[in-house]
């Protein structure tokens, strides 16, 4: 297991060195980044002197290895736009994101779980099929069109819910949460379902599938063979194997989830990491691109190496293949 480990970990760095290469490459060919910080109208002087400040002046490979060492130390640089480090302002912006993404993982396991099983185990049902028509509409419907719907719907007609931003937050040391309080809470409801909806859908339909399988095996056979109760056999033996493959989906989902929240945070105005990308995008703000960037190639590797360990714990038969010798 430990040599398991140290060769995803070594894959994990090549990863991010990869990503790394590619994040740079965004302050060489996306433009100067001297005209983003001085005015069109600055002396060629005064130019040339923020460019040595920058290390520009310096060959490419020492750039190169002076960004990756800031950046595994958590220094970004300053944002173009804010005249800020962009370190505080992931921090800033970091709880607002993780607890949207929280809650539409939460969201899309638990009741794309449910929703999986049910329509497993009762394929026939009226309420079965009910669930494949919402799956369909989570798969088939753009997640913007999702928000859009949902405001119209419980914002602006039924008033029941607040169409943006975050509502109330509490601070708790360096970490904002919304969970303590009732705005934040109702706040929370719609952007955690439009994030969450499309991978909902695609966890039933694999719940299904897999159940649908499980149930045609044979050890499923010899155990009603033996008088096994149908309650034991779908919920002791059947949905335990089924939640197998499940485990890899909401790992990478959840991933996913944070990696691609920007649309849902531009619809509802979300206060997160994936709206200060959009508007660095807007404003060519390179350092909050290229940090958003390994950001989430960081978040993607841990979760992918916590997920392999965790398949390997749940799945007898991987560790034994991790034994083997190559």
């Amino acid at each position: 297991m430990l040599a398991f480990i140290v060769r995803r970990g070594l894959q994990a760095i090549g990863v991010l060195l990869a990503v790394g290469i590619i994040a740079f490459a965004m302050f060489r060919f996306a433009g100067d980044p001297v005209n983003q910080i001085v005015s069109l109208d600055t002396p060629a002087a005064e130019r040339e002197q923020v460019r040595r400040s920058l290390g520009l002046d310096d060959p490419v490979p020492v750039q190169f290895v002076r960004y990756l060492a800031k950046a595994a130390q958590g220094d970004f640089g300053v944002s173009y736009q804010f005249r800020q480090p962009v370190s505080d302002l992931l921090a800033e912006r970091m709880p607002a994101t993780l607890e949207l993404a929280i809650c539409a993982t939460l969201f899309a396991t638990i009741f794309g779980v449910l929703m999986g099983v049910y329509s497993g185990l009762s394929r026939d049902s009226i309420l079965a099929k009910v669930f494949q028509t919402i799956s369909l509409i989570g798969i088939s419907l753009p997640t913007f069109l999702i928000g859009i719907l949902l405001i119209y719907l419980f914002a602006v007609t039924l008033g029941w819910l607040p169409s943006y931003g975050r509502g109330d937050t509490v601070k708790l040391g360096w970490w904002s949460t919304g969970f303590l309080t009732g705005s934040g809470l109702k706040a929370l409801i719609m952007p955690s379902i439009t994030l969450g909806l499309f991978q909902m859908t695609l966890i039933m339909r694999i719940v299904r599938a897999e159940m649908l399988e499980v149930l045609r095996a044979d050890y499923i056979k010899f155990a009603r063979a033996r008088g096994l109760t149908t309650r034991a056999i779908n919920f002791g033996h059947a949905l335990k194997n089924t939640l197998v493959p499940v485990i890899t989906i909401v790992g990478l989902q959840l991933g996913s989830v944070i990696a691609f929240a920007i649309i849902t945070e531009t619809v509802f105005q979300w206060p997160g990491m994936g709206l200060l990308f959009v508007q660095a995008v807007q404003n060519v703000d390179i350092p909050i691109m290229a940090a958003y960037l390994l950001l989430v190639a960081l978040i993607f590797v841990m979760i992918n190496l916590a997920v392999d360990i965790l398949y390997t714990v749940v799945d007898p038969r991987l560790r034994t293949t991790i034994r083997q010798p190559t």
